[in-house]
């Protein structure tokens, strides 16, 4: 199966100002950029700050074609989204909700294009410890999203592989040919994971 990616930049190596910021500011900013889609009512704000976290992104040597696949899987979402708010509410508004939903999106994917999954998943732990006290198990927690990250772009290329395999039968019109696959794939894919982290102890709730 070939490698997808989904909505967010795999992770670039790198020794750019970005690469190198604590992995506090970038949590930090991506949190600041989900407040600021709530906060921001000006579209023309939205677009400079989207312009200012692409610019960053390109400082990380990422490239523009990384950022592009990046947004490319939500093209068709924000295109439905944008006439959608403009027949409702206008064109200004319809504009600051898609750029504002970029604005998250081009964030989240500084965060992962100068991360590496381990130096990512090792930050949630820390985050996530003083919530112990209350029950909160970090480390499941980090695993939990570890097998995400790992488990979206593998069904996303699952996907792409059958619909491209049923297209050059003349079947990408048949429901069956391309759901069935993809459900099989993932769900011996899912079984996969859970024996291979049974073997490891994982997985299983403390006694």
């Amino acid at each position: 199966m070939r490698g997808h990616g989904f909505l967010l930049a795999n992770y670039v190596p790198g020794n750019s100002i970005v690469h190198r910021a604590p992995l506090g500011l970038k949590f930090l900013l991506v949190f600041a950029s989900g407040l600021a889609s709530f906060v921001i009512v000006d579209w023309r704000v939205s677009v400079a700050v989207l312009a200012a976290l692409c610019g960053l992104f390109l400082l990380t040597g990422a490239g523009a074609g990384k950022l592009w696949a990046a947004v490319r899987p939500l093209a068709a979402v924000l295109l439905v989204i944008g006439l959608f708010q403009w027949w409702q509410l206008g064109a200004p508004t319809a504009a600051r909700i898609v750029v504002n939903i970029l604005v998250c999106v081009v964030a989240a994917s500084l965060l992962t294009a100068t991360t590496p999954v381990q130096q990512l998943l090792d930050g949630v732990v820390k985050a996530a410890t003083p919530f112990k006290r209350l029950g909160a198990d970090p480390e499941r927690f980090a695993l939990t999203i570890g097998i995400m990250l790992r488990s979206i772009p593998y069904i996303a290329g699952t996907f792409a592989d059958v619909r491209d395999s049923a297209r050059a039968r003349g079947l990408e019109r048949n429901p069956r040919a391309l759901i069935l696959p993809v459900f099989i794939t993932s769900v011996a894919f899912a079984r996969q994971t859970g024996e291979a982290l049974a073997a490891r102890g994982l997985g299983e709730p403390d006694d």
